[in-house]
């Protein structure tokens, strides 16, 4: 088990359920949500339109969460309107990554520090990193000690630190793919390994589930997208949950709401010891287009209404599934 200090503790405590389960939403898209306004015509102030939906998510779906992760750039007014006993985690990181090299490598927002996220109300900092496992040592050493100085920083103001991992192949392009699925397992599950050393400081790991479940023997549409039989599957599973000392959170990935909350069941039945989650788009993503097309009142209707919905269905979920993490901090 590992030891963490006591402001560490109670500002887990405010991030979790009093049964510590994470029960987080996400919503610190941003060059997505652009994409996602984009795809649906808006034709506005994009800049507005992304502060006003975060306030409408955060406001009306974190009653039935248990914190919400926001980033500084877009965020700050919708962690004005959060209910008060939800927790907050903010972004550190840049949306998206430097594709002027290869390695996709990460930066921080400039005009931000662990400090100032904390000054700023959040109880936890989160940051996000693209990795390949089986890239070059030269391009993985340099992530690696670019998160030793996030935790150090963590360290020092005494703030959780959650790192989110987002796998990938350097030489697969398509992410969704047979081919990258084959290797997600081991992608997956060795970066849960690496991340889990004392040296870079994690209280929380934020990670995919260990598969592509449209691939699983009993989700795949059709026996030709079969790439890993039940078994195979719920082994990656335990693998993963193995591999780490850790609290861990499974992100949404945006997959549909039935799909990931199928997949928290199928993370139970293979003795996943998994700590919430951090779902974003497979809560609040449909709402986007009732928000362009038929405005604020619509995708507030459908916030009270679906959006409350699939919160409940998650939430049911996250309680028949998840572990508590205070079986793993104290």
């Amino acid at each position: 088990m590992k030891k963490i200090s006591e402001n560490k503790l109670a500002r887990m405590t405010h991030l979790s359920t009093k049964d510590g389960i994470i029960a987080a939403l996400a919503i610190d898209q941003r060059g997505a949500l652009k994409r996602m306004l984009s795809e649906q015509g808006f034709n506005g102030d994009v800049e507005k339109a992304i502060v006003e939906f975060k306030e409408l998510i955060s406001e009306y779906l974190t009653p039935y969460s248990s914190s919400i992760l926001l980033d500084p750039e877009y965020g700050l007014p919708a962690s004005k309107v959060k209910v008060d006993d939800a927790g907050l985690l903010l972004a550190y990181e840049k949306t998206g990554y430097d594709a002027t090299e290869p390695g996709r490598f990460p930066d921080l927002l400039p005009e931000w520090s662990a400090l100032r996220l904390k000054e700023a109300g959040a109880d936890a900092v989160k940051f996000l990193l693209y990795y390949d496992v089986d890239e070059s040592d030269e391009i993985n050493e340099r992530k690696q000690a670019f998160v030793e100085r996030i935790g150090s920083e963590c360290v020092a103001e005494d703030m959780p630190f959650y790192l989110e991992v987002l796998t990938y192949d350097a030489l697969i392009d398509d992410a969704k793919g047979k081919d990258y699925a084959r290797v997600k397992p081991h992608k997956v599950n060795e970066m849960m390994k690496e991340f889990s050393k004392d040296r870079y400081q994690v209280d929380v790991l934020k990670v995919e589930v260990p598969v592509n479940m449209n691939y699983v023997e009993g989700f795949a549409k059709e026996a030709t997208d079969v790439v890993y039989t039940k078994k195979e599957a719920l082994n990656y599973f335990k693998e993963q949950s193995d591999s780490t000392h850790l609290p861990f959170i499974f992100l949404s990935a945006g997959v549909s709401a039935k799909l990931f909350q199928d997949t928290l069941y199928f993370a139970k039945e293979a003795e996943s010891t998994f700590n919430g989650v951090l779902c974003g788009r497979a809560t609040w993503k449909d709402s986007v287009e009732v928000f362009v097309k038929e405005g604020k009142k619509a995708a507030i209707e459908w916030l009270n209404t679906q959006g409350k919905q699939n919160m409940d269905e998650l939430n049911e979920a996250l309680n028949a599934t998840a572990s508590s993490w205070h079986n793993k901090l104290a």
